[in-house]
């Protein structure tokens, strides 16, 4: 069977749409690693409909592709392992297709081959685009075909995207990170900071709007330092206060800034821009001054606390998370003890705790005094510990209290059992809830307010009576219904249908019709 895909029309101008195949194809993207990894994922899964390929999950795709992480050690484990797992399948049916890309594509390009050489493509991070053309020469040729660019050709917003929520997206406002930390590899696969103009990314969200969505993620390796590259520092606060503009965007996250380069600007444009949300993540990575100087940090615990005292002081209600890594090399007890210290006195809502994860290529991988994984593992228990003690008595303070929450596809562990729904508050902590008798059921997209009756460390639970309990039908769950709809191919409601693939600058519809 041949398969038609797009062909390259140049640079900038995205890619020409060929004819639909006369038997479908099918594909499954499988995603590891950060927020990053995940938005790029849309964008495959959108080049790869746009080529006429239909989504499948059922682990019987024509072509499957690995999109993934290279940040913690075991990331080459675990892709060689579904490797390896595909290849019998792959004997069995050798018209199906494998492809890597991502971060350890970018890192490890030929040895992935080498160990693999039942996969079709590898692709790097910077050149996402060319995948359908990979794809389409190694059928042609019969051998597996490899591209990796050392810098960014489109950038990736441009490409045909396949969003994954149809009430909440994320937007990459930069690409790649100026920072030079001594454990991250990331700056070394993703490349030097890339800046979109902020009137791409204000057209985006308009999109993304226009489509139903009431919640968008900024995303970038380091978000605050968004404008550096022409010539505007305070560009990321004028860009939450722009968002604030926005008419139907209800909630604006983002994520990650750097405390070295985190201003006052942004805290005063998150506190007065009412649909930017009272979350923010800080990480810290470590506690002590000595510890964050081997990372070339570039900033202290003092100026840490000091960030997050302002935030409190603007913005009482706001939950603050991290990411923290337990046993850099040369880390110490009282190092250790330094970052217990600061957590206790942050207390997050919660806390991403890591490991240290030795990545070669990276400074901290040369450095002596590498600790053992027994010192490095009792280490970690007594912070996540801690930090569990600390999530749990920061949720019980949210007892009693009415919340909004905007309810998500997803759910809880126990969701079936216990019939809950699931969503996020304003916060972002999540919230298991259920409806009371009688009650209005609402959709993944729609809003409800209710008493949290309950708390764990983890999660927030409430068990509203009738008169704790309120909902308001949502743009966005009417672009649930008829993305449901269109799934089941039933004629949809209205005449609005939200797009399956978007591209990342589509034109904007006439604001009279978006609902």
């Amino acid at each position: 069977m041949s398969m038609t895909l797009p062909t390259p029309l140049d640079n900038t101008s995205g890619f020409a749409r060929p004819p639909e195949p006369a038997g479908t194809r099918t594909y499954e993207v499988r995603t590891f690693g950060c927020q990053m990894n995940v938005h790029d994922s849309e964008r495959i899964s959108g080049l790869l409909e746009d080529a006429g390929l239909t989504r499948v999950e059922d682990g019987q795709a024509d072509v499957v592709v690995f999109n993934t992480c290279a940040v913690r050690e075991n990331a080459d484990n675990k892709l060689y392992g579904n490797l390896g797992m595909l290849k019998a399948v792959k004997d069995e049916r050798p018209d199906m297709q494998i492809a890597v890309g991502g971060c350890l594509a970018q890192k490890d390009r030929e040895t992935i081959l080498a160990k693999a050489p039942w996969v079709d493509a590898v692709f790097g991070t910077h050149n996402i685009g060319a995948l359908p053309a990979l794809l389409q020469r190694a059928r042609h040729n019969q051998e597996a075909q490899l591209e990796i660019l050392e810098s960014l050709d489109v950038f990736p917003s441009t490409l045909p995207t396949r969003r994954e929520s149809v009430y909440a997206g994320w937007v990459s406002i930069s690409v790649g990170c100026n920072n030079t930390c001594t454990f991250c590899i990331v700056p070394a696969l993703r490349g030097k900071e890339r800046d979109r103009r902020p009137g791409e990314i204000l057209a985006e969200i308009e999109a993304l709007v226009a489509d139903g969505a009431v919640e968008v993620t900024l995303l970038g390796q380091n978000v605050n330092s968004y404008g550096v590259e022409f010539g505007d520092r305070g560009a990321f606060a004028k860009l939450l206060r722009a968002c604030g503009s926005i008419e139907g965007l209800e909630r604006v996250r983002f994520t990650s800034p750097h405390p070295a380069a985190f201003t006052d600007d942004v805290i005063d444009a998150m506190a007065e821009t009412p649909n930017v949300m009272p979350q923010l993540h800080m990480p810290l990575q470590s506690g002590s001054d000595r510890v964050l100087k081997a990372m070339r940090r570039s900033y202290r615990s003092s100026r840490f606390l000091g960030i997050l005292e302002r935030v409190r002081e603007r913005m009482p209600d706001a939950a603050i998370s991290t990411d923290i890594i337990v046993g850099f090399p040369g880390e110490t007890e009282e190092d250790f003890q330094a970052t217990l210290d600061v957590v206790e006195q942050s207390r997050f809502a919660t806390a991403f705790t890591f490991q240290y994860s030795r990545r070669p290529g990276t400074p901290a991988a040369d450095l002596p005094d590498q600790l053992s994984k027994a010192v490095v593992q009792e280490r970690f228990e007594r912070l996540t510990a801690l930090q569990d003690r600390i999530a749990r008595e920061e949720n019980a303070r949210q007892v009693g209290k009415r919340v909004e929450v905007l309810v998500t596809d997803q759910q809880g562990r126990k969701g079936s059992e216990t019939h809950r729904l699931t969503g996020r508050a304003r916060d972002q902590r999540l919230v298991h809830f259920s409806v009371p008798e009688g009650a209005g059921t609402p959709r993944p997209g729609d809003v409800v307010t209710l008493l949290i009756t309950e708390a764990a460390s983890f999660h927030l639970l409430s068990d509203p009576m009738p008169g704790q309990y309120s909902l308001r039908r949502s743009r966005a769950g009417d672009a649930w219904d008829r993305s449901q709809a269109e799934s089941c191919s039933v004629p949809a409601v209205s005449d609005a249908a939200p797009r399956a693939v978007s591209l990342g600058m589509p034109a904007l519809p006439v604001r009279g019709n978006a609902r």
